[in-house]
């Protein structure tokens, strides 16, 4: 398991850990998190209420930041009220291989409202995944009492895991021949490409193993399997390449936290669709 892990994000610093993190621990990396008070372009009708009142809040109903992300900014004066990500879980919601979890997004500058999305976090890879839309996200305006409506909006969240870990157990059951798997890194190529000719690497190696259970485990050749595989590679990036002219480059990490949730997002609607067209239950909404 890691341990207090700070590093930057391309424009941005991540901290996560496998305990809660403390107040100390967030202020290091976002500390817009704490901002004293609304970025001075915010109108009068803009509700100010810091991002830590609300974790609070959900701290009190049991939940717990274990990762935290901020964007920078260039702009001066911006820093302390830029856009920023938890990732918490709730005491009732840990087991087994994977973890529920909810993502809080929010800024102080008018450039993102309360978000709240639902997540898995999967412990053998670290990897923290977004359920697309079998979840439905939750805005929260920076108006009336917003504590309150971001506790009852983690609650609708909860609510909605069941859904998601039926998403999660029928990707488990669902077996991809080589061909399909292949498919669907192409695919998965394009979310992050516009032309995945010019891309650095080949689609194929986006199923690449970075671990021994990845490689051999019971998930290798199911849907689970291909979509974490893929979802690690194209998200943490550092895969060996080259670029459109031949010069050999390493796969750049997704960098900021829009791209980030989107890109995740689009990865499980992509990765839940196949499975219900293996199944025979895919529908065009």
């Amino acid at each position: 398991m890691y341990k207090g892990l700070a590093t930057h994000f391309g424009n941005a610093l991540v901290t996560k850990q496998d305990n809660p993190l403390t107040d100390d621990q967030l202020m290091q990396v976002a500390p817009s998190i704490f901002a004293q008070g609304k970025h001075d372009s915010r109108s009068d009708r803009y509700t100010y209420i810091p991002t830590i009142e609300v974790l609070n809040g959900l701290r009190k109903e049991g939940f717990q930041p274990f990762m935290a992300v901020q964007s920078r900014s260039r702009i001066e004066g911006k820093q302390e009220f830029t856009k920023h990500m938890l990732r918490l879980r709730h005491e009732n919601q840990i087991n087994g291989d994977e973890a529920n979890e909810i993502i809080l997004i929010n800024s102080h500058d008018g450039t993102s409202s309360y978000q709240m999305l639902a997540g898995v976090f999967r412990f053998v890879c670290q990897n923290g995944m977004i359920c697309g839309d079998t979840v439905e996200d939750i805005r929260v305006p920076h108006r009336g009492n917003i504590v309150d409506n971001v506790i009852d909006a983690a609650y609708t969240i909860i609510d909605g895991f069941d859904a998601a870990s039926e998403s999660m157990e029928t990707m488990k059951s669902t077996t991809l021949a080589l061909p399909e798997a292949e498919a669907f890194a192409i695919a998965a190529l394009s979310l992050k490409y516009d032309d995945v000719d010019k891309a650095p690497v080949a689609a194929a190696r986006l199923l690449d193993a970075r671990r021994y259970n990845d490689r051999n485990g019971e998930d290798k050749n199911t849907l689970w399997g291909s979509f974490n595989r893929v979802q690690e590679n194209l998200i943490r990036g550092g895969q060996r390449g080259y670029s459109a002219t031949g010069k050999r480059v390493s796969t750049r990490p997704v960098q900021a936290i829009d791209t980030n949730v989107k890109l995740n997002k689009a990865l499980w609607i992509l990765a839940d669709s196949m499975a219900k067209m293996k199944q025979g239950n895919f529908e065009l909404q």
